[in-house]
């Protein structure tokens, strides 16, 4: 989340963007909307679970609305940033931040391996670059920008990863949740996660972070 906030503040300053109003969802540390604040917006903050992005948007139009680790787990993705785009003013923005499709991938050869015979869909499906562009295209936004960056974590074991994903709740968003592992399974997953340390024992994880910008002209 702070890497997401950043990532947010320096893209404002770059296209020397001075918002009036301001509609931030999912940051959770209310980084964001303090720093908007301090250069004079009225900035409204919603959590994931107070505000339905798969419904219309109320209280806009805003000049700007930012979705942060927030967007990519609805069901209808398209719709959600269709709302958005309605619930801007002229000329307004949309900036959304999530993880993509390219991240996590020991975590997830580490659920294979737990299971090598039948996996259990146990993470939710991830955008990748290509698909965010036509999703923005199909929300008419006018102009539109996906960039992506990748973070990287060192983590000494794989229970330290799944319980910062769940402090952050990263995790699955999937409607019907799979069975717990086995603690034979939770092993071969351990392994699995352990024997891509490096030589200071340990393993480094990728985050990737998609960034949807658009404009309503």
């Amino acid at each position: 989340m702070d890497d997401m906030v950043e990532d947010v503040l320096d893209r404002l300053e770059f296209i020397r963007l001075s918002p009036k109003r301001v509609l931030v969802i999912g940051d959770w540390t209310s980084t964001l909307a303090l720093s908007l604040r301090g250069g004079g917006a009225d900035v409204t903050e919603a959590d994931v679970a107070s505000i339905d992005e798969e419904k219309p948007i109320e209280d806009g139009p805003y000049d700007l609305i930012v979705s942060l680790s927030s967007v990519d787990r609805v069901n209808d993705l398209p719709g959600a940033l269709l709302h958005m785009r309605n619930a801007l003013a002229d000329e307004g923005i949309m900036i959304a931040s999530f993880l993509g499709a390219g991240s996590l991938p020991h975590l997830r050869r580490a659920m294979l391996a737990a299971e090598p015979d039948r996996p259990a869909a146990r993470m939710h499906p991830l955008v990748d670059n290509q698909a965010a562009s036509a999703l923005l295209q199909r929300a008419l936004f006018k102009r539109q920008v996906v960039d992506g960056r990748s973070l990287t974590v060192s983590f000494a074991a794989l229970d330290r990863l799944v319980s910062d994903l769940r402090d952050q709740a990263l995790t699955s968003s999937l409607a019907n949740a799979a069975p717990p592992l086995s603690k034979a399974a939770r092993l071969r997953a351990a392994e699995a996660f352990s024997a891509t340390a490096n030589d200071k024992g340990r393993t480094l994880e990728s985050f990737e972070i998609l960034t949807l910008t658009g404009w309503k002209d």
